[in-house]
């Protein structure tokens, strides 16, 4: 008689992938916990770490100007400035610079009002007519705008890199600020900005009196000195 037949043994089942995964997670949260408490502990510890406070004090008004003048119109303007400083007995290598910075900003052009003569306003008996006499038109000082003004490229001498790396304040831009304010100022006294705010003041002038009621406004400007 035959053994009776017997199933084959079966696979031991694999153990569940779960406590893999928990361990998987919490080896990361410990990496992360460590890299945290590390760069905490650094910037906490680090010796050439930096700190800002401000101790400004607060803005003090100084003086109070009433304004009486017309400005006119404001002209746009940009300059490149090239400055280049040469060694008499030393290649440009050794010490020497080159800097090509952009300078932008504006320039108003206004009329002074407050210095008017007692007869600078003449209206006739029937106050049908009136003459005005005026100043021209002045130029403000150029007012650079920081955002817009930057060094375009620059080239410095070994003497100079060292000189800028042990100065308090390296990379002086004052003399190139003065540069371009004065390259500003003669572009505007070259330009028709004087012209075009003696105009927009006669015809600012024109509306306000006309306004009024005036039928006939005259406006004259002084000649120019």
């Amino acid at each position: 008689m035959n053994a009776p037949l017997e199933a084959p043994p079966q696979p031991a089942s694999a153990p569940p992938p779960r406590r893999g995964v928990r361990l998987l997670a919490g080896l990361l949260v410990t990496v992360v916990l460590l890299v945290v408490g590390a760069r905490l502990a650094w910037s906490w510890l680090n010796p050439f770490g930096e700190t800002t406070v401000d101790r400004s004090q607060p803005a003090l008004l100084e003086s109070i100007h009433n304004l009486s003048r017309f400005e006119a119109a404001t002209g746009n303007f940009q300059v490149v400035v090239d400055l280049e400083k040469d060694a008499a007995f030393l290649p440009d290598a050794i010490k020497g610079s080159r800097t090509l910075f952009v300078g932008a900003g504006g320039v108003d052009a206004y009329v002074d009002f407050g210095g008017l003569a007692s007869g600078a306003l003449t209206v006739s008996p029937d106050r049908k007519q009136v003459t005005v006499r005026l100043p021209h038109a002045q130029l403000e000082k150029p007012n650079l705008d920081n955002k817009r003004s930057y060094v375009f490229a620059q080239q410095r001498g070994l003497f100079d890199r060292v000189e800028d790396f042990l100065s308090s304040s390296p990379g002086d831009q004052q003399e190139l600020y003065t540069l371009a304010e004065k390259k500003i100022a003669d572009a505007a006294r070259a330009s028709d900005l004087l012209a075009r705010a003696d105009q927009n003041t006669k015809t600012m002038l024109q509306g306000m009196l006309g306004g009024l009621g005036f039928e006939k406004i005259t406006v004259e400007f002084a000649a120019q000195p």
